[in-house]
């Protein structure tokens, strides 16, 4: 983000930021992919959403090495909503992206080529209102025109490819947990997944996420101006929790730079999951998806893949962390007897489906 050149960053600000040139850019898109609506709603896509630092870019990746499914990449930006349109208008490619370590710090390697969180600029533009509040994003209802412009979307991402390429779409985006019951409906053959983590070790990446994007926004203006274009409000300068109709994490009076605020949140976040959605998605335990390849084979085959072929980002494990002292004992049993619920849930909903 601060490698854009000003003649770059402009461009994003005219695609993400003006609503009628973003808009007028998705109608074009449509009449030059001329999709089919109701065959899209038949294929078997995969979503991958949970709250951030739940491992899902990772399980991402390893769908999308299979070569079975077409994301958005960012080569896709910054007419995200026109990926036909943008593919003529660029000569194929938009610039080329050297290699390199995002900026979560993780040890995630991308390129132009990588895919990553981009739809939700198809959300923001067409239902903005209906779930970005000021202080919190809040689950929405999708109207019935909206779910089958999301096909319409979805069908120009896999026709904006070569001849042969895949018809399978691959999505990750965390805000997703705001609409799982309306992916269900606009494309029911679809595999949604919900990855979690331990909460402990979950609150602690995402509070120290925070840290380090605040400092970055701090730094580079353009940085916050860009996730907010995306509606990427989990960490920063631009913070808004998820919020599922009980009371913000700070109102026991935690501040984002405290781990309770994040526990809040996971423990929130993931008990509203399990009681609106167990049968709508499948929960993926990260613990057990690193320390058992039988899981990834599980999730493979609920996909239609061969388990034992090119597999992505190699899996891997921190220790486990203790907590620290002074969290409240009764947050932290909560967490810890929900996270149990959840792995027996990802157990019997993996073996439901499998």
């Amino acid at each position: 983000m601060s490698a854009y050149s000003g003649i770059e960053k402009l461009l994003h600000r005219v695609a993400l930021q003006m609503p009628a040139v973003t808009e007028m850019s998705f109608d074009i898109d449509q009449k030059i992919a001329a999709v089919d609506r109701a065959g899209v709603a038949q294929g078997r896509h995969v979503f991958v959403s949970g709250l951030a630092r739940a491992g899902t870019t990772v399980l991402m990746r390893r769908f999308h090495a299979s070569g079975a499914f077409r994301s958005l990449t960012y080569r896709d930006m910054p007419f995200v909503l026109a990926p036909n349109m943008w593919k003529r208008m660029s000569g194929v490619s938009s610039k080329d992206i050297e290699r390199h370590v995002r900026a979560h710090g993780d040890g995630v390697e991308v390129d132009a080529d990588s895919p990553e969180a981009l739809e939700e600029v198809f959300w923001r533009v067409f239902c903005g209102d209906d779930y970005l509040q000021k202080d919190r994003l809040v689950p929405h209802r999708v109207p019935d025109e909206v779910r089958d412009q999301f096909r319409g979307y979805v069908g120009a991402i896999l026709a904006a490819q070569d001849e042969g390429g895949p018809r399978r779409y691959l999505s990750k985006n965390n805000n997703n947990i705001l609409r799982i019951g309306a992916l269900r409906k606009a494309l029911p053959e679809a595999l949604i997944l919900v990855p979690f983590r331990d909460p402990v070790a979950h609150a602690a990446s995402l509070m120290r996420q925070h840290e380090l994007f605040c400092g970055m926004q701090a730094d580079d203006p353009f940085v916050q101006k860009y996730m907010g274009w995306l509606a990427h409000h989990e960490f920063g300068l631009t913070h808004r929790p998820f919020c599922f109709g009980g009371t913000l994490p700070s109102a026991e009076g935690d501040t984002p730079a405290t781990l309770a605020y994040w526990l809040r949140m996971w423990r929130d976040t993931y008990a509203y999951l399990l009681e609106q959605h167990s049968d709508k998605a499948v929960f993926v335990c990260y613990e057990d998806l690193c320390a058992d390849p039988g899981v990834w084979s599980s999730l493979a085959g609920m996909a239609g893949l061969d388990p034992d072929a090119e597999a992505g980002d190699t899996l891997s494990l921190r220790p486990p962390k203790d907590a620290p002292e002074g969290l409240d004992p009764a947050l932290l049993a909560e967490c810890r007897d929900l996270y149990a619920t959840l792995r027996t849930a990802g157990t019997e909903g993996m073996a439901a489906r499998g």
